[in-house]
């Protein structure tokens, strides 16, 4: 699904992303790990074209999409969710979803003016999309909440259905389990799950928590500096005192060993 091939991203004189190569497997749940620092988010920004890269190619589908914007590859079923969700917080759960498909009939002021039928009609279609995601997310007794008033969690579960109104080929999360406690990340670890085998998403995921990690993901890339340092299963991660001693420090490795990190 993607290759990234090279990929360098420069700050000045800081190397964000030094030389990477990943491939991200059609139907895979690809976990991505790593220090702070590491160049995760990074390679995310450059790989969703919110940054343009130094050097290096990513192609999806074979395709060269290497610096192409955000909405271009939005088009061609790439997403990219963040560490900070970005709702719009005075507009309902409903709302939030129903904003995301583009090409929308109300969208255009000649529309609006003499074509209120069918955007009517759109509008109807929208919201029962909206309320059959909200369904399969476990939240749609949230549906007309304002997204503001959201619990972490629970905004990190909106992301993921914006997701699901355009029926996204490829997602980036990058922290899902940021501030979000157990129960909810469950919620939306399951969710994952159920997309990736129902829906044929792929997904590709940054995150801290092992424990999460190693129960979705298959493989795991590891990063450090940078630089690719590993990929394989997470059991095999895990085991790599390399990793180890880049992810967590000499002090930890016993913590990860034991799957306790």
């Amino acid at each position: 699904m993607i290759r990234v091939e090279n990929l360098h991203r420069h700050f000045g004189g800081f190397h964000a992303v030094d030389g990477a190569s990943i491939e991200i497997e059609t139907g895979s749940i690809t976990g991505l790990i790593g220090p702070n620092g590491a160049g995760k988010s990074t390679l995310f920004n450059v790989i969703a074209g919110v940054l343009p890269p130094t050097s290096g190619r990513v192609t999806m589908d074979g395709e060269d999409i290497t610096g192409l914007p955000p909405h271009d590859l939005f088009h061609k079923g790439l997403l990219r969710t963040f560490q900070i969700a970005h709702e719009f917080s005075s507009m309902t759960v409903r709302e939030n979803l129903m904003m995301v498909p583009s090409g929308q009939s109300g969208e255009a002021l000649w529309h609006a003016w003499f074509a209120r039928r069918r955007i009517a009609a759109e509008e109807r279609a929208l919201a029962a999309k909206a309320d059959e995601v909200l369904e399969f997310l476990t939240i749609d007794h949230l549906a007309d909440e304002k997204a503001g008033n959201l619990s972490g969690g629970q905004k990190k579960l909106l992301e993921l259905g914006r997701t699901m109104m355009v029926d996204a080929k490829v997602v980036f999360l990058d922290e899902v389990g940021a501030g979000v406690n157990r129960t909810l990340l469950n919620t939306i670890g399951d969710a994952i799950v159920r997309l990736n085998r129902e829906r044929g998403y792929t997904f590709c995921v940054i995150e801290h928590d092992m424990d999460f990690i190693g129960r979705l993901c298959d493989p795991v890339i590891v990063m450090a500096e940078g630089k690719v340092l590993a990929r394989g299963k997470a059991d095999e991660i895990m085991q790599n005192e390399a990793v180890i001693e880049a992810y967590l420090g000499t002090g930890l490795k016993n913590k990860m060993k034991a799957g306790h990190a």
